[in-house]
């Protein structure tokens, strides 16, 4: 087989071209632009078979990131594997809003509950290397993903295990972030998530129980002044407003990810 033949074989799977590129190219150790110029060369049998399964896996579903063992978040080539979620673009919006609110050089205490790949406390701790960034998370295994990933990058994160603020008795923070699980459980776009663990995507029934629970034993976390930061559904919105409003938050304000969908929304505990 050769590469031209392999390429088009993931056209015939209904596979995405990029995503039939990058398979190949991870397989190869090459880049994509490498592909297209050597797309005669030929193929090693062991390498044409591991990419036929790659493929088959791309085609029944299986996240990209899962199949190269890797995702890119906020300029951080992060490890990721099917015990935690694939960081999505649309949750760098959660962390550059952090970043206006961590001055450069500043010491602060900043929080990211549920952290998954670790994805959140590691792009925040590699741009404001002065905090202290504790990460927790109710999976084990999620939470050696992400140790990992802090080893492997050289950035150092205090991870913790347990649900929301179980773990965390008697500690504030100037700053919490969360992309909760917060998809209803009869949303119609979980079965296309199937690969994905489901507890990281939803708590179940409205989708807003996380939010509920993070939003409630927030003030008790914080620092009076400190700001808590959500990811939540395109169309929670107004109820995560109404949560932290009743939560006796400040300046609630939503932001917008980078499909104009409203996406994340804070609020400031008052001093």
């Amino acid at each position: 087989m050769r590469i031209r033949e392999a390429l088009a074989a993931g056209r015939e799977l209904g596979v995405d071209r990029l995503d039939t590129q990058l398979l190949l190219a991870h397989r190869l150790q090459r880049t994509r632009a490498w592909l297209l110029a050597h797309d005669d060369d030929a193929l090693e049998p062991p390498v044409a078979a591991q990419f036929g399964a790659d493929l088959a896996r791309r085609a029944a579903g299986v996240p990209l990131a899962y199949i190269v063992g890797e995702r890119e978040f906020h300029g951080l080539a992060l490890q990721v594997t099917p015990a935690v979620l694939v960081p999505r673009p649309d949750t760098e919006v959660l962390v550059d809003w952090a970043l206006e609110l961590l001055p450069p050089e500043q010491p602060a205490q900043v929080l990211d509950l549920g952290t998954g790949s670790g994805a959140i406390a590691l792009a925040v701790k590699h741009a404001r290397p002065a905090v202290t960034v504790v990460a927790t998370d109710v999976s084990e295994a999620a939470l050696a993903v992400a140790a990992a990933n802090a080893k492997r990058l050289a950035l150092e994160v205090d991870f913790v295990a347990g649900a929301w603020w179980q773990p965390l008795a008697g500690r504030r923070f100037d700053l919490v972030l969360s992309n909760p699980p917060y998809i209803a459980g009869d949303d119609e776009h979980l079965p296309a998530l199937r690969h994905e663990p489901r507890g990281a995507l939803t708590p179940e029934g409205d989708g807003l129980d996380a939010l509920r629970q993070i939003v409630a034993g927030a003030p008790a976390q914080l620092v009076p002044g400190g700001w808590l930061l959500l990811e939540h559904g395109y169309d929670q919105a107004e109820a995560v407003q109404a949560l932290l409003l009743g939560a006796g938050f400040t300046a609630v304000t939503t932001r917008h990810d980078l499909g104009t969908q409203p996406r994340c929304t804070g609020g400031c505990l008052p001093r």
